[in-house]
């Protein structure tokens, strides 16, 4: 049996509890890296949906060590940078490396501009801007000390590279991903360690499978569910599909942190639908 791509590797996955972070933990797994996971493990007042729990964040550790991996799980919020850098600091004392970040814990709420209430709007950016920047601050110290280079992949999304209406403080979020991952790789270049965005369209995960996502994008139909939405999503995208599912956007995850990517940094790869080519 050959190796897997990422064989004896370590990966830091935020938002591991569910969902794309979930979904990231097991491939890169399944491929032979090692897992520290964080999650908040907790609902925020200004997200309308439930977030993962901390039953989640164990589902994530069962899987990973059903499939032979070691895994260090802890809840911890990426508005939170001390409870951040201790997490990695046990993770990477306990599985002894670190060399690759997946930077993947998100939020949204929709509201036009204009109506949104400021503290919406700063959680959203704190959580899908300022946590992929404390991930990566927490985490780049263990990856140059490593001396092995490694690959960052933060996850920006559609709407890091086009507009949305109605998700300003997401879109300015994700684009601003976007900028902060083409000055990390140029700033960690000299170390060997890549980074780059992947940049989904609509994800089969609970952050757009609710009701306000539902209602946001079917205004006139009342109690608007998942099988009211598939067509308009669909609508949105090029290829005749709704939405794509976490292990498509694991998979180009998995590339980018594989040595089968080991001269591609400062990119943002679509994992669209061909959504932005609409």
């Amino acid at each position: 049996m050959s190796a897997g791509r990422v064989e004896g590797k370590v990966a830091f996955i935020t938002g591991a509890a569910r969902g794309q972070g979930r979904s990231h933990a097991i491939r890169l797994a399944q491929e032979g890296a090692d897992i520290i996971a964080v999650d908040l493990c907790a609902d925020m007042d200004n997200v309308p949906y439930p977030l993962g729990t901390a039953e989640d964040l164990a589902e994530t550790v069962r899987q990973v060590k059903a499939l032979g991996r070691r895994i260090v799980a802890r809840q911890a919020d990426v508005r939170d940078y001390p409870a951040l850098r201790a997490a990695v600091d046990d993770g990477v004392a306990q599985l002894g490396r670190l060399d690759i970040v997946c930077a993947n814990a998100g939020v949204n709420k929709p509201s036009p501009a204009q109506d949104m209430d400021e503290q919406v709007w700063l959680d959203v950016v704190d959580v899908d801007l300022g946590g992929v920047w404390r991930t990566c601050k927490a985490a780049i110290p263990h990856m140059i000390d490593g001396g092995r280079g490694g690959a960052i992949v933060l996850t920006s999304s559609a709407a890091g590279l086009k507009a949305y209406a109605n998700i300003a403080h997401y879109t300015a979020a994700k684009h601003g991903v976007v900028g902060l991952m083409k000055t990390l790789a140029q700033e960690l270049a000299p170390h060997r360690i890549r980074v780059n965005t992947v940049n989904p369209t609509q994800v089969d995960t609970p952050m757009i499978m609710n009701r306000p996502m539902f209602e946001l994008f079917c205004p006139d139909v009342d109690n608007p569910t998942r099988a009211d939405f598939a067509p308009v999503s669909q609508a949105m995208n090029a290829l005749p599909v709704p939405w794509v599912d976490a292990r498509d956007v694991s998979n180009a995850v998995l590339f980018l942190a594989s040595d089968e990517a080991r001269y591609i940094t400062g990119v943002a790869l679509p994992v669209d639908a061909g959504v932005l080519i609409k």
